[in-house]
């Protein structure tokens, strides 16, 4: 039970990577508290996981909104009585397409969800986690931005994971003396319904571009983010922890 009586917020819940941690924390011993844009299945994960596994809430809202990253901290502390820890998940890929052939409102999407939504995030749960004397936040960023992991049509989103280890750097330095520690995780290609679900030609594709020839499921991805999330990695803080398959290796 590596996270037994710990509070954990997970956004981008209702399906693929984040629905898989939020099983996996809860099996771990984690209260959930689970948010996206999608209410419907939200409550299926939350119904699924208070009737076998464990402890969730859930509410549905935009993480570009201020009031959102606010509220989802404060369901934490109402229903749990604080908050331990984030895996800030949530995000879109956009329009893939050269950035002189991209809209100005894909550009500003991209950026808004996955990289304000992260700050907006991290704004709110911080003052919670110093509360505790402690926490771990963890980001979902991408090898598309990081070290020769630049892919083509893809500007936007490169921009905003590669802003992503930046942000979590900078916190990490900021809250380390705090006892918070602050880590991006950088998956390969991961089946997931943004990910190629339910296409096989496009599967086939992504997962020949990695070295293990295969994508990742989601729930592999999820046990990379609960080892950052959970004390296994205490002396871990800073870093963009690479789960790719070897696509990293491959493009160096």
């Amino acid at each position: 039970m590596e996270l037994e009586n710990k509070t954990i917020i997970v956004t981008g819940a209702s399906s693929g990577i984040g629905a898989a941690a939020a099983r996996l924390f809860a099996s771990e011993g984690a209260n959930v508290v689970l948010g996206a844009r999608r209410s419907a299945e939200l409550s299926a994960l939350a119904e699924a996981v208070n009737k076998g596994i464990g402890r969730a809430v859930f509410l549905a809202g935009d993480v570009t909104s201020e009031s959102y990253a606010d509220a989802l901290v404060d369901l934490a502390t109402e229903e749990f009585g604080g908050l331990d820890g984030a895996f800030n998940n949530a995000g879109i890929v956009g329009e893939m397409q050269p950035v002189p052939d991209m809209s100005i409102g894909n550009w500003t999407d991209v950026i808004s969800v996955n990289l304000t939504g992260a700050f907006l995030a991290a704004k709110a749960q911080i003052p919670a986690m110093k509360a505790r004397g402690q926490g771990s936040i963890v980001f979902t960023s991408s090898f598309v931005g990081f070290s020769n992991g630049g892919m083509p049509g893809m500007g936007a989103y490169a921009a905003s994971k590669a802003g992503l280890i930046g942000l979590a750097q900078s916190l990490a330095s900021d809250h380390a003396a705090e006892g918070i520690r602050v880590n991006a995780l950088l998956p390969g290609g991961t089946i997931t319904p943004s990910g190629g679900e339910g296409n096989p030609a496009a599967l086939e594709f992504i997962a020949n571009l990695h070295p293990m020839k295969r994508m990742a499921s989601a729930k592999e991805i999820a046990q990379a983010a609960l080892f950052l999330i959970s004390d296994r990695s205490s002396f871990m803080t800073g870093s963009p922890m690479i789960a790719d398959g070897g696509m990293s290796v491959r493009l160096t």
